[in-house]
């Protein structure tokens, strides 16, 4: 047992709450408290974010029999792999979570196998939070709903349906399987649990929004009833905490009507539905840190819903949350010099890095996303450009017998020379040779060019000699050392 005590500080303070007669709670949250227990209780055998329905099965399944959860297979999956739910709690409050309906939008499953091994903990100092939940709420978690899609790493399931579009008639098997599940249990809570793409941004800022929140609407009018004014206040609880870990990194989804979504059904259904979607943060690629964010919001919004303290927050509050925006790239270079047909020309350029699924692996694939006056966007790596021109690249002469023939410091002694490419004698056995540079066998890769869509394998020269290299996607400091591009890049 991981044995360590802190308080649980919870100031409690009954009072009228507006508007609708309730007692109003006030709640102080620890977030020390909520941050500790992440670190102990983080689930060590998930380490990154493509991990798969075998990985997730087992963690389960040791649930199964014990007095802490009741585990219920509710079905199976297209491709016939197992979905399951988790309760926890025997009280009045019931509250429905589900993560990663889309296969590619993993970081909450990861927080939920975390806050399962918080809740099976005792004799720790938070004892008292565990019995709370436990006597007030209960918890119906529904953890991977699109095993077949997580598998392989895509959106949609084995049947290509986007099972969040599949709340009106469920077509899908799992989509049928959630709706079934909340008309047995009819929650008065849901939680809806996402990822979105890493270049959403708050509004006006380079910053991230490493977690976007929103009240899904209920209908077409956008109205706020008293089921969706509680989604708001609970939204508006997570914002509070979020703000002392990622400062101005917190946005609104889009609240625009989906009667097909499920949020929105849930909404309509009487639950307080809270759309959580994990956006990016820098230098976080496993999402490791958003998981931990996860973790801290689920589990005291849990907490405030069992004692009813989110009814301290204002409508208001949430409403002043920013709208998320998407004016953020991988790498945005400004003020690039280039010429075509003899006319030169100064522009803004944005690369975006494509994950491609490959078996067990992946690798990325590099596209100029944008070109022209983008004063208005960021990147998560940007480079003012002032002085510098497009410079195609030129292939390496020599043909390579294998990979491990170049080293990480002859790849660096190439680019600085101009060469982007290297030919081997053959196909290698694993295109994840990890070198900063295009390698291939027979087809020689297209010249580079400032055109969008195309890959983004350049340089950036000073006076005719390469300063910088773009390859695959990522902006290389040729001044760098070869143990700096090897530590931040993944090629």
């Amino acid at each position: 047992m991981k044995q360590f005590f802190y308080l649980f500080t919870m100031i409690l303070v009954s009072a009228a709450c507006r508007g609708n007669g309730q007692s109003r709670v006030t709640y102080v949250p620890d977030t020390a408290m909520l941050s500790n227990a992440f670190e102990a209780y983080r689930e060590p055998t998930i380490t990154h974010r493509r991990f798969k329905h075998a990985d997730i099965e087992p963690l389960i399944l040791k649930r199964r029999g014990g007095s802490v959860f009741e585990v219920t297979q509710l079905g199976v999956s297209v491709l016939g792999k197992s979905i399951y739910q988790v309760k926890y709690g025997m009280g009045e409050k019931k509250v429905m979570l589900w993560s990663q309906m889309h296969g590619n939008e993993p970081t909450a499953t990861m927080a939920l196998m975390d806050i399962f091994n918080f809740l099976e903990a005792q004799g720790d100092g938070m004892d008292s939070v565990r019995n709370q939940l436990k006597e007030q709420t209960s918890l119906y978690f529904i953890p991977m709903l699109n095993p077949d899609g997580a598998d392989i790493y895509t959106r949609r399931n084995a049947m290509d349906v986007d099972l969040n579009r599949d709340a009106r008639i469920g077509a899908t098997v799992e989509g049928r399987l959630l709706i079934e599940a909340a008309k047995s249990v009819q929650p008065a809570y849901a939680f809806n649990l996402h990822d979105m793409n890493i270049y959403h941004n708050v509004p006006g800022t380079p910053s991230p929004a490493t977690i976007a929140l929103l009240a899904p609407a209920y209908n077409e009018v956008r109205d706020i009833n008293e089921v969706r004014g509680n989604a708001m206040r609970i939204a508006a609880g997570m914002n509070r905490i979020l703000q002392g870990y990622v400062p101005n990194g917190v946005a609104k989804y889009d609240d625009t009507y989906t009667p097909r979504g499920f949020g929105d059904n849930f909404q309509s259904w009487g639950a307080s539905t809270v759309l959580i979607e994990s956006g990016g943060y820098n230098g976080d690629p496993e999402k490791q840190f958003i998981r931990k964010l996860n973790f801290m919001i689920i589990l005291n919004a849990l907490i405030e819903i069992s004692q009813g303290s989110y009814l301290q927050y204002d409508i208001d509050d949430y409403e002043a949350i920013p709208l998320s925006d998407s004016k953020l790239s991988d790498v945005l270079l400004r003020n690039i010099r280039a010429s075509r047909d003899s006319m030169d020309y100064k522009v803004d350029v944005s690369i975006n890095r494509d994950e491609q699924t490959e078996g067990d692996e992946y690798y990325v694939r590099s596209r100029i996303a944008d070109i022209g006056d983008l004063k208005e966007n960021y990147g998560y790596d940007e480079l003012d450009g002032e002085g510098y021109r497009f410079m195609q690249g030129k292939i390496y002469p020599k043909v390579f017998n294998r990979i491990d023939e170049v080293s990480l410091e002859t790849a660096m002694k190439l680019l600085r020379q101009g060469y982007y490419a290297i030919q081997l004698s053959s196909q290698p056995e694993n295109r994840f040779h990890g070198l900063p540079l295009v390698v291939f066998s027979q087809r020689k890769p297209a010249p580079a060019s400032l055109n969008l869509g195309r890959e983004a394998n350049f340089f950036l020269a000073r006076n005719g000699v390469p300063a910088y290299a773009v390859v695959n996607g990522y902006l290389i400091d040729l001044s760098s050392t070869p143990q700096q591009v090897f530590k931040n890049y993944v090629f």
